[in-house]
């Protein structure tokens, strides 16, 4: 069983990856997260003047806050040296698109900090504007890019 799942130890319990054996390299990876709100809300949000304040600064913040600890809220992440994290927030026809560039020089791959630091900032983003509309919603957070390591690089 753990052949296949590597997350899973030869009696099927939960276990973190030995990652020991394996040599550094630079690490990579691209996430994105939409938040679907109104044109109305949207143009608020990105003029700064939303009743809670400048969701686009806090969302930022926000996403790279998440990004450095992910092993805090993934129970078998490992804890990784980020050397740097980008978090744009930009407008789009349905909303609001955050992209989150996160890379490391380490063992194991920045995929789930990527993703954590653009589903915090979505999720910032939604608090900031659920007093005015509550039915905004996010629609994805998904991986777009990821490069480095044994597997090498994948794009979406």
């Amino acid at each position: 069983m753990s052949d296949n799942l590597t997350h899973l130890d030869d009696e099927g319990r939960a276990r973190m990856v030995d990652v020991g054996g394996k040599g550094e390299s630079r690490r990579l990876a691209i996430a994105e997260s939409l938040v679907e709100m109104s044109a109305a809300t949207r143009d608020l949000m990105f003029d700064g003047t939303l009743p809670k304040g400048d969701a686009v600064s806090v969302a930022r913040v926000a996403g790279l806050m998440a990004a450095k600890r992910t092993a805090d809220l993934i129970p078998l992440c490992h804890p990784l040296r980020l050397s740097h994290s980008r978090v744009d927030i930009e407008p789009h026809e349905l909303g609001a698109r955050i992209v989150a560039r996160v890379e490391a020089v380490d063992r194991t791959g920045v995929e789930m900090e990527a993703m954590t630091a653009a589903s915090v900032a979505a999720l910032t983003v939604y608090d900031m504007i659920k007093g005015i509309e509550r039915g905004a919603h996010i629609s994805v957070t998904r991986l777009i890019h990821k490069s480095g390591g044994k597997s090498g690089e994948w794009n979406r």
